[in-house]
Parts: structure tokens; C-alpha cells; sequence
């Protein structure tokens, strides 16, 4: 089974999988929050997906309480804030654990053997098929050289 098959619901509770989310093109993953320091990062993945939408690639942001409970709304507050303050448009998963024993199959999946999500704002760069091609830490913006290359390459 391929990463994009796991099941996962949408921000507003509609049931699907990963493939729903990212219509089953290359995508940059996000453990996104609404009342983290690197909160405004939204404001560059929304500029990221309009950029290379007609490209066939997308952003899908997923959002977690894990880090300081940095993501205490409901789903309808959360859908308003990123809609509201940043005008996004990505995808947003139902709320997920990207840590620990309730860590989401998708996050399992990403990481694999590697360290966990060491904060809000972690990105995993996926191709067509489901597989991580880059993973970038939350410091690390999502307009940095580094992202926007690995993004060219994997929609070229």
C-alpha cells in the first residue's frame, strides 16, 4: 500500500486518503499551527502553491497540537484563521498526532526510521507515487533555495 492510500479526512471531516489531498501530485507536507512563531510561514506555502499549481503540485498542511498545544481550535477555527489571515487555499488535513503512539499513519510513513517532527512547520517534499524526496526542518522557509529547487525537480 502506498502512502497516498492512507486514510485521512479533510479539515471539514470529509473522509479520503492522502491522494484525495494532493489529487495525487507531487506535494510538500506541513505539520502546520495557528499560534506558533512560525505561524506566518502559511503566507509563503499559500505563494508556494499558487506558484507552481499549474505545474501539478500542491501543499497540504496538516494541522497538530503537539508542540505547546500551538493548535487549540476547532476545525471550523482553524479553517477561518488560515482562510482569514493568510488566504489559503492548500488543502487541510483533520487534526493529527505526528508524534508518539498516536502518531498518524502518514507521519509513520514519512519518517520511517528518522527522527521525529522536532516542531511546527516540518515539511516532507513527496513525488506523483507517495515516496519523500526531501524532508526540511521547521526553521527552514518554505521560499528557501533549497525547497524551491527540490520542488522544481520533482514536478520537471
Amino acid at each position: 500500500m502506498s502512502i497516498l492510500d492512507e486514510s485521512i479526512a479533510r479539515l471539514d471531516g470529509t473522509p479520503g486518503t492522502l491522494r484525495d489531498l494532493t489529487a495525487g501530485q507531487p506535494a510538500l507536507l506541513v505539520n502546520v499551527a495557528s499560534k506558533c512563531g512560525l505561524t506566518p510561514q502559511y503566507a509563503k506555502l499559500e505563494q508556494l502553491e499558487k506558484d507552481y499549481a499549474d505545474n501539478g503540485f500542491t501543499v497540504v498542511g496538516f494541522p497538530c497540537n503537539q508542540f505547546n498545544g500551538q493548535e487549540p481550535g476547532s476545525a471550523d477555527e482553524i479553517a477561518q484563521f488560515c482562510s482569514a489571515t493568510y488566504g489559503v487555499t492548500f488543502p487541510l488535513s483533520e487534526k493529527v498526532e505526528v508524534n508518539g503512539a498516536g502518531r498518524h499513519p502518514i507521519y509513520r510513513a514519512l519518517i520511517g526510521d528518522g527522527a521525529d517532527i522536532e516542531w511546527n512547520f516540518a515539511k516532507f517534499l513527496i513525488d506523483a507515487d507517495g515516496n519523500v524526496v526531501a524532508r526540511f526542518g521547521s526553521r527552514t522557509e518554505p521560499d528557501a533555495p533549497e525547497v524551491v529547487t527540490a520542488i522544481q525537480q520533482v514536478i520537471a
